[in-house]
C-alpha cells in the first residue's frame, strides 16, 4: 500500500515538474544561469534564455551579450556607444562555448502554461529582429541580465512578481557587488573604482540587483504570477573547476612601493633628486588620470561614470602644475591637501567609496608631496 502510495506522489511530483514541456504548444522555456571566467568580461557571469521547441525541432537560446568586434571597437567601447545585440542560435553551439572555457551553466525551468511560453518566445523573436536588436550597453542599467529581467514582467504583465533576494536592512551597493567578483582582479577592481563614479554607490534595491546574473537566478527561483510560483529550482548542467583564491595584490605593493620612495626623497635631503623625479611622476600620473575620469564623465554615455569625485584628488590641472615652479604656487598644494581630505570624507560618509587598500599609499605620496612644497615655499619667503 506504501509502495502504491509513494509511487502516485512520485508520478504527481514528476507530472507537476514536467508540465512545461507536455503542453499541446511543445515549447519549454528555461533560463541559463553561467559561472564567471577568467577575462574581465567574463567576472560576472552571464544569462541568457532557453527555448525549445518540440513540435519544430529547434533549441535556441538567445543571448543578449553578444557584440562586433571591429573598427572603432575600442573607441565605441570608451564613449559608451557600443552597441551590443540579441542574437539566437542551437543550445548546443552555446553548451560547447562554455565548456571549452571551462564555465559553469545551470538551467531553470519556467513552469508556465502555454500561452504564457507563446507570448515569451513572440517577445523574443520580436526583439532578435534586425530593426529592435540592438541596444547601447551600460554594464550596471542596461545589460544581458536587466534585458532578461525585464522579458517577463513585459511579455506576461504586472501580476508577474520577482522574488526578493535582499534582506529588507542590507545597504548593498553597486560597488560593494562589483568588487566581490573582482576579488583577484586587483588592477582591473582598482581601475573600475577610480573611473567609476558616485552612481554606483547608491543602495541597489530588489530590482536594481539583477543586473547581477546570480541575482536574476535567485529572484526568479521564487518569482510568481498569478500567485503561483513559476520556476523549478536551478540544475546544474554544466560544472566548472573551482574558483581560484585570489593571488598577490601586486597593485597594493606598487602602490606602497611608490610611496615609500617618494617620502624617502622628500625627508632625506641626501637623495632630493628622488624625490623631485617622484613628485613630478606622481603629480603627473594623477593629473593623466584626473584628465581621463574627467572625460569618462563628461564625454561618454556612460552612467556608472558620472559624478565621480575621484577627481577632487587626482586633480586634472597636476598635469600643468607638475612643470611650475612649486616655490610660488604653495596655496595650490594647500587646496591640494584640503581636496584630499574633502574626498576621505565622501567615502567616510557613502557618497563615494574608494579603494583604500590600494589608493591609500598614493594619498600619503600626495600628502607628503604637498606638505614639502608648503614648507619650501614658507623656507624661500
Amino acid at each position: 500500500m506504501f509502495k502504491r502510495l509513494f509511487s502516485a506522489i512520485a508520478l504527481i511530483l514528476f507530472t507537476l515538474n514536467t508540465h512545461a514541456q507536455t503542453d499541446s504548444t511543445g515549447l519549454r522555456v528555461s533560463l541559463l544561469t553561467c559561472g564567471t571566467g577568467e577575462e574581465i568580461w567574463e567576472q560576472f557571469g552571464h544569462t541568457a534564455v532557453r527555448i525549445t521547441d518540440s513540435n519544430n525541432h529547434t533549441d535556441y537560446v538567445y543571448n543578449y551579450g553578444t557584440f562586433s568586434f571591429g573598427e572603432g571597437f575600442e573607441l565605441q567601447f570608451m564613449r559608451g556607444k557600443l552597441l551590443y545585440y540579441v542574437s539566437y542560435y542551437a543550445y548546443e553551439v552555446f553548451l560547447r562555448e562554455y565548456q571549452h572555457y571551462q564555465r559553469s551553466v545551470e538551467e531553470q525551468v519556467l513552469n508556465l502554461k502555454g500561452e504564457e511560453k507563446i507570448a515569451i518566445q513572440n517577445y523574443l523573436i520580436e526583439n532578435a529582429k534586425e530593426e529592435n536588436r540592438y541596444y547601447k550597453y551600460d554594464f550596471f542599467f542596461d545589460n544581458c541580465a536587466t534585458r532578461i529581467r525585464d522579458i517577463f514582467p513585459r511579455a506576461l504583465g504586472a501580476d508577474f512578481k520577482f522574488d526578493n533576494t535582499l534582506p529588507e536592512d542590507h545597504d548593498l551597493t553597486y560597488r560593494e557587488l562589483m568588487n566581490r567578483y573582482f576579488y583577484k582582479k586587483h588592477f582591473e577592481r582598482v581601475g573600475c573604482n577610480l573611473l567609476l563614479g558616485s552612481k554606483i554607490d547608491q543602495v541597489m534595491t530588489n530590482y536594481d540587483v539583477m543586473w547581477h546574473p546570480d541575482y536574476l537566478r535567485d529572484a526568479i527561483s521564487g518569482a510568481t504570477f498569478e500567485g503561483r510560483v513559476i520556476a523549478n529550482d536551478a540544475v546544474l548542467v554544466l560544472d566548472a573547476p573551482p574558483r581560484e583564491p585570489a593571488g598577490p595584490n601586486w597593485m597594493f605593493y606598487i602602490t606602497l612601493l611608490l610611496c615609500i620612495l617618494t617620502v624617502i626623497g622628500i625627508t632625506i635631503p641626501q637623495v632630493s633628486t628622488l624625490g623631485n623625479i617622484m613628485s613630478f611622476s606622481i603629480l603627473f600620473v594623477t593629473g593623466l588620470l584626473g584628465t581621463l575620469m574627467l572625460v569618462m564623465w563628461l564625454a561618454t554615455d556612460h552612467q556608472g561614470c558620472q559624478n565621480n569625485f575621484n577627481v577632487l584628488w587626482a586633480l586634472p590641472t597636476n598635469l600643468i602644475y607638475a612643470f611650475v615652479n612649486k616655490k610660488k604656487s604653495s596655496r595650490y598644494a594647500y587646496i591640494g591637501l584640503i581636496l584630499i581630505a574633502i574626498s576621505l570624507l565622501l567615502h567616510i560618509l557613502r557618497v563615494q567609496g574608494l579603494p583604500l587598500l590600494e589608493l591609500t599609499p598614493v594619498l600619503l605620496a600626495l600628502v607628503f608631496i604637498y606638505s614639502s612644497i608648503i614648507r619650501k615655499s614658507r623656507v624661500s619667503a
